[in-house]
């Protein structure tokens, strides 16, 4: 009776924290990829940036399917997205052109993270009424590093530009339907 029950509890435990797995794995593979991104490695980098959109996307059901929504998880969560789809798109993209720009590169880099963040914290502390405000981070980042693969064959300004409007779309504030 006893084992029953000690076994029973673990797996309750372990339930408890599967999406906080997840996305404690979403945050992993956005911090390969600065790494790899940091030592040229940039296609893993790119590589690891969309299985952790991949992380992202399946927390979130999981919580809800396993009614274990948390603060803890919905933070957490947030901590993993300025990884993930925010500080690692904009090195890749930093390393990969942006860095052609010298200052302005560097600074819509950090602006753009810095969007990013602010995104995240509003969304924080606002009520889930069925829509976002301004561009969720995971798509500006999924954007953002689905655009590196343009790099060859789009003038190096496009991608300054793309940062910029990235930026403003995820701390702007219109309304977009969650799906």
């Amino acid at each position: 009776m006893f084992l029953l029950d000690v076994l029973d509890q673990t797996i309750k435990k372990l339930k408890y924290q599967t999406a906080n797995v997840i996305t404690l794995t979403n945050l992993s593979l956005g911090g390969f990829a600065i790494v790899f991104g940091m030592h040229g490695n940039l296609r893993l980098s790119l590589l690891l940036i969309f299985i952790a959109a991949l992380a992202d996307r399946f927390d979130g059901m999981i919580a809800r399917k396993f009614n274990i929504e948390s603060e803890l998880g919905k933070q957490l969560d947030s901590m993993s997205d300025i990884i993930s789809f925010g500080v690692a798109p904009a090195l890749l993209l930093y390393q990969g052109i942006l860095n052609e720009f010298g200052g302005p590169g560097s600074f819509f880099t950090v602006f753009y993270i810095g969007c990013g963040a602010f995104r995240l914290a509003r969304f924080n502390i606002t009520e889930s009424n069925g829509y976002f405000t301004g561009l969720p981070i995971t798509a500006a980042g999924c954007l953002a590093t689905l655009s590196f693969l343009a790099i060859p064959y789009l003038p190096s300004q496009t991608f300054l530009f793309i940062i910029i409007i990235l930026s403003f779309l995820m701390v702007s504030s219109f309304k977009l339907k969650k799906v």
